[in-house]
């Protein structure tokens, strides 16, 4: 995860330079589009890899449940950068639009686009086996608008061609609008990932009900109740209560509940299972937020 990020940082780094220049010498409203997103992919990497670091100390006396959460805030803090950059653009390509302008030297920035395509894919590749080996919401969030920035770059192309060879002198900021659009739509994306996670949203219900599965599988078990799941960076919790016949010692009880921790576990690895045993027969209240 850490690599992932000094990787992205160090990406959007070199990308601002190349894109800085090309557009410098072609004046095109779609080129400074894709600066502006560097710009702003270079603040929130900064932020990611602050945000990783902190997430990656394990637990300690004051956060018994680790620091996951700060993945989250990085990437609302991400969303923030983002969707500033789509407003901004929207505001300089909507001028533009009014007042078209001639773009020059654009093989210039059709070369940097093509070498941005390049590094951002190879980024983007690095970043999807890490979040598939650590399920990192902040690398997530980070992967997504790179991911988003490939097709961006593949539109200033497009842009520039028809500027070029066509002389249609709006495609320029017309494209520019529709990458803040995307722009936009990735912030949005971004915001409810991290906020399911503040807020502690439940797992999918194909999730829950294979929990379910798993825990009614044990032949001891009569029922469950008081499910719960959510997540906190790369490590999630699962509580729940097992109804166990009432005969049973607390020894038993507990070696029945040791054993359906660990199938559970076995299902889902970075997850923290707690569970508690209740003997069946007893009426109680059980929590049901539905």
């Amino acid at each position: 995860m850490r690599l992932a990020t000094y990787a992205s940082t160090a990406t959007a780094a070199v990308l601002i330079c190349v894109k800085l220049a090309a557009w410098a010498a072609t004046g095109s409203m779609a080129l400074l589009s894709t600066l502006i997103d560097s710009v702003l992919d270079l603040a929130a990497s900064v932020l990611n890899l602050m945000a990783v670091r902190h997430a990656l100390q394990p637990a300690d006396r004051e956060h018994r449940f680790g620091h996951g959460k700060a993945e989250s805030l990085a990437g609302l803090g991400q969303a923030a950068f983002i969707t500033g950059s789509g407003g901004l653009l929207l505001v300089e390509a909507g001028g533009r639009l009014v007042r078209p302008e001639q773009v020059v030297h654009g093989d210039w920035g059709i070369a940097v686009m093509v070498f941005s395509i390049v590094a951002t894919a190879a980024l983007v590749s690095f970043q999807r086996h890490v979040i598939a080996r650590t399920k990192s919401t902040a690398i997530s969030a980070d992967s997504l608008h790179y991911a988003g920035d490939v097709m961006i770059n593949l539109s200033v192309i497009v842009s520039l061609l028809l500027t070029m060879n066509l002389g249609w002198s709006a495609a320029d900021p017309a494209f520019a609008i529709a990458i803040a659009g995307w722009l936009l739509f990735n912030a949005w994306q971004i915001i409810r990932g991290s906020l399911d996670t503040l807020m502690d949203h439940e797992l999918p219900d194909s999730d829950r009900a294979r929990i379910r599965d798993i825990a009614n599988s044990h032949p001891m078990v009569l029922d469950l109740h008081d499910l719960r799941t959510r997540t906190s960076g790369r490590q999630g919790f699962i509580q729940l209560h097992l109804e166990l016949p009432g005969e049973l010692s607390l020894i038993q009880a507990h070696g029945i509940a040791d054993e359906v921790e660990g199938a559970i576990q076995a299902a889902f690895p970075s997850f923290e299972v707690i569970i508690h045993e209740d003997p069946s027969g007893i009426t109680e209240h059980h929590h049901d937020p539905a």
